[in-house]
């Protein structure tokens, strides 16, 4: 009888499982930032890429940098 009641009265799964849902949402929390931020840097990339193309870019050949 004294297991049972000591098996009803244990928290330590609950507190288990309230960790991993706060780790669940750090982690989608997270995914949706970076995806977010990668979005935002191709974006910019591309900006500076093309705009590199209009005005002509640097020279990288034969190690020249001239612009």
């Amino acid at each position: 009888m004294t297991k049972i009641k000591a098996l009803l009265t244990d928290t330590t799964a609950a507190t288990a499982i309230e960790y991993a849902l706060i780790a669940a949402l750090i982690a989608v929390a997270a995914i949706t930032a970076m995806d977010t931020l990668g979005t935002a840097l191709s974006a910019t990339f591309t900006r500076v890429s093309s705009g590199m193309s209009i005005s002509g870019g640097a020279d990288t050949t034969a190690g020249n940098t001239t612009l």
